[in-house]
């Protein structure tokens, strides 16, 4: 599993783990019983504190993408459909969202904006 960590990202580090984890669980990168790292060799290879790991996976298992077994470790969660798919368009509408300011910002219309996402769309 690789996760990277910028120290010049304005998002604290216990929130870039849990994105990038989330975005491997929804993109079905990691399957749903996956096992994931302990909270100890995650903190240990990304030399971080374990309090930071910690709040990652509680962050995650309190939005229903991993479970926690008491002896045995944390694992992906059964893929709740209805999860994924909100996560999946809320994922694409924050993409959408910084195109159309972008096109707003140079004075795109969104008639040409409209016609460019049926051609990104349609692989053309």
């Amino acid at each position: 599993m690789k996760i990277l960590i910028s120290n010049a990202s304005e998002k604290p580090i216990y929130e870039q783990i849990t994105t990038q984890l989330k975005a491997m669980i929804i993109s079905g990168e990691l399957l749903p019983e996956s096992p994931l790292p302990s909270m100890r060799l995650l903190a240990k290879e990304l030399r971080i504190s374990v309090i930071t790991t910690k709040r990652a996976y509680t962050d995650l298992e309190r939005d229903g993408f991993i479970e926690t077994v008491p002896g045995k470790g944390s694992f992906v969660a059964k893929k709740n459909t209805e999860l994924i798919r909100e996560q999946q368009l809320l994922l694409a509408q924050e993409h959408l969202q910084k195109a159309v300011d972008a096109a707003k910002h140079f004075g795109i219309p969104r008639s040409e904006l409209r016609e460019m996402l049926e051609l990104i769309y349609d692989g053309e």
